[in-house]
């Protein structure tokens, strides 16, 4: 989870050029590492939601053999790595060592090389699709097909990144969609792992593609940095103070809201006025289709639009929340800083529910959404997709529950079983000065569900003929429906 604004100045480790440790972690801060990340484990809530006791064990012990030997080896890449690996075991969208929680030394080794593809991509299947050449060369069309990138098969590079790429469940679009390059992060999923991993050589990426008119080629591009992939960013930066969303009214009289992102604590932008002013606006419409197929998640953004929606107290959330602690550990106590110290209790005046779970204390539960005085009786739609996993997902759970709202695009992140979050400790080995991110609660269905993410009402796939023409075939779809809509009564 990105909490840009809590990053702690954790104790540097020297490093040299290469982003290599200059000295490895001694032995007895190697075993201090085991022994805080076996002490998370123990209250991470989704720890056996897919893995048995024993499984979880198993990746611990292959963990520690890794991690031990990139230490050994004075290599601050291989603990890095390692540690990836087994957090992605658990199959937990929110446990990751977090890019933007590292310390800036690290930071600079592990993220800023000059590794990167100098294009921006979206993964259809086990194809890589342009969407944006930044290279200079204008050999990379919207809608091109990369078939390789040195020498190998792009389908081998997604098999290679995706076991260390987070998700919920077995979901892997959300996995999918994170290994996505779309200038909307200030440290990009793909470029990571895929510097770690499978660097260039020479500075130079040699790529083999089919351009849109079907022209089978190849072309050798620059690799670039950090700062050149930043410099093609076209979202508004989490910290500015300018509207993270847009609005327009679409010549059929359809408005769209289009909201890549609600991660609003960084920001003194007053986004509840202007959402309010927008809706006040979308009430007059021939309908309201909302964008959040960028929008992993954040704040509850969505709420005030559900308030407008519904006639009477909406309980969207249906997940059962439990953690595995009363107080957090001693062992841990040391090594966890966080946004809210209620956190290291989090489970006092929870019920005991047995197994070592609690419930949380009244006053901790989720609030139902209330009927806001003003009405939005328009139709409304949103556009979905993998990368909704947080937040969003919790707002398109509600969204369908409360019956006034029709989905279209592609399936969730997230997982129907249940996600984990709600808190967090951003958790430092002590020996390495390795950030990692533990969620507190976990969330449970209370009747079984399967291992996927949310469907749509309509399913409208993203396709390469779309990308190509720069088509939106979605968001035409919901426009479609919602002008129908506007010859009948609005449900709800």
């Amino acid at each position: 989870m990105d909490r840009r604004d809590l990053l702690r100045a954790l104790a540097a480790l020297p490093l040299v050029a290469s982003g290599r440790v200059v000295a490895a972690p001694d032995a007895s801060g190697i075993d201090a590492d085991f022994a805080v990340l076996r002490a998370a484990m123990a209250i991470h809530p989704g720890a056996h939601r897919y893995l048995s006791p024993g499984e979880l064990a198993r990746n611990l012990a292959v963990f520690e053999s890794d991690y031990a030997a990139g230490a050994r080896a004075a290599s601050y890449d291989r603990c890095y790595l390692a540690l990836s690996r087994f957090l992605t075991t658990i199959r937990c969208g929110h446990s990751y060592p977090n890019f933007f929680n590292q310390t800036d030394p690290a930071a600079k080794a592990l993220f800023d090389r000059p590794t990167r593809l100098p294009f921006d991509f979206e993964w259809i299947g086990r194809s890589m699709i342009v969407t944006a050449d930044h290279s200079g060369t204008n050999a990379l069309p919207r809608g091109s097909r990369i078939t390789a990138v040195d020498g190998r098969d792009v389908g081998d590079i997604l098999d290679t990144l995706m076991p260390y790429t987070r998700g919920d469940g077995h979901n892997d679009g959300k996995r999918r969609s994170l290994l996505g390059v779309r200038g909307a992060e200030d440290i990009e999923y793909f470029d990571v792992f895929h510097g770690l991993l499978l660097p260039p050589i020479g500075g130079v990426h040699r790529l083999a593609l089919v351009q849109p008119d079907g022209r089978a080629t190849r072309v050798e591009v620059p690799a670039i940095g950090l700062a050149a992939r930043q410099a093609t960013m076209t979202r508004v930066r989490e910290d500015s103070d300018a509207p993270r969303w847009t609005y327009h009214v679409r010549p059929d009289g359809v408005a769209v809201l289009d909201m890549p992102g609600w991660a609003m604590w960084n920001s003194k932008w007053d986004w509840k006025r202007w959402l309010s002013d927008r809706l006040d606006d979308a009430a007059t419409t021939h309908g309201l289709v909302v964008d959040l197929r960028r929008n992993e998640g954040g704040d509850d953004c969505g709420d005030p639009i559900l308030a407008r929606l519904i006639r009477r107290d909406l309980i969207g959330w249906t997940f059962e929340p439990k953690v595995r602690f009363r107080e957090v550990p001693a062992t841990l106590a040391p090594h966890v800083s966080t946004w809210d110290d209620g956190f290291r209790r989090i489970g006092l005046g929870g019920a005991d529910l047995g197994g070592g779970w609690y419930g949380l204390p009244d006053g901790a539960k989720s609030l139902p959404i209330r009927p806001d005085a003003k009405r939005l009786d328009v139709p409304v739609a949103a556009l979905i997709g993998p990368a909704n996993s947080s937040a969003t997902f919790g707002f398109i759970n509600a969204a369908r529950r409360s019956g006034r709202v029709r989905l279209f695009g592609e399936p969730t992140g997230g997982n129907r079983r249940g996600i984990n979050g709600g808190g967090f400790f951003f958790t430092k080995l002590p020996g390495s000065g390795i950030e990692f991110d533990l969620p507190l609660i976990g969330y449970f269905p209370t009747t079984p569900q399967p291992d996927a993410g949310i469907e749509p009402d309509v399913v409208v796939p993203v396709t390469v003929e779309a990308i190509a023409t720069g088509r939106d075939p979605a968001l035409d779809a919901a426009a479609t429906w919602a002008v129908a809509q506007r010859t009948g009564p609005v449900r709800g």
